[in-house]
């Protein structure tokens, strides 16, 4: 799936409806879907403690609250990219203070072009971040198959006197002549002789 047939979830935390008008109007239903808009900290945490988002675009400052900690809270969040943007008198000391947590920064005043830009931006840490949870999960099955299947050879070694080799082979065998994974059989050796 490309790019630009993926969707996006967004939460728009910001206080100006001129803003968030102008945000509404670059995020299109085809492409981020759903978009909620709040207009302070305390309604993103409402609305973050029920869901989760592929991005958070924060206006700061706002009525509460610059913005900094939720965006520093966010961006180090495993599933969440965010964009802060801040006046441009205060941008760099800002910015020093949140990349380093992974988030994406813009001066403001901006343009739609560079709010646009920023999304595919977005959109490309999005993906990658996917991949690599895609790529964790794998490792920690099998990580998983690994523990199980050990677990099910010293079982074998010791309530049926097998060497490890012996074990090992047994059960990639039965694996092979039922066509079924070996922690399939390891789980049913354990539950046998436990």
């Amino acid at each position: 799936m490309s790019l630009k047939e993926r969707v996006y979830s967004v939460l728009v935390v910001s206080a100006s409806e001129t803003l968030n008008e102008a945000l509404h109007s670059i995020l299109s239903e085809s492409r981020y879907n759903p978009a909620f808009t709040v207009s302070s900290i305390g309604s993103a945490k409402r609305m973050l403690a029920e869901r989760s988002f592929d991005f958070i675009i924060i206006n700061s400052p706002l009525p509460d609250d610059v913005g900094i900690r939720l965006a520093i809270d966010m961006g180090g969040s495993k599933d969440t990219v965010v964009l802060l943007l801040s006046k441009s008198d205060v941008h760099d000391e800002i910015y020093d203070e949140v990349a380093e947590h992974g988030v994406f920064t813009l001066p403001k005043p901006t343009s739609k072009a560079l709010i646009s830009n920023a999304l595919n931006w977005m959109s490309v840490m999005r993906e990658r971040i996917r991949k690599n949870n895609i790529k964790t999960l794998s490792v920690e099955e099998k990580m998983e198959e690994i523990r199980v299947v050990n677990r099910a050879k010293w079982m074998l070694i010791s309530k049926c006197g097998m060497t490890e080799e012996d074990a090992h082979r047994f059960i990639e065998k039965q694996a092979m002549d039922r066509c079924v994974p070996k922690k399939e059989i390891a789980e049913t050796i354990i539950s046998k002789y436990s």
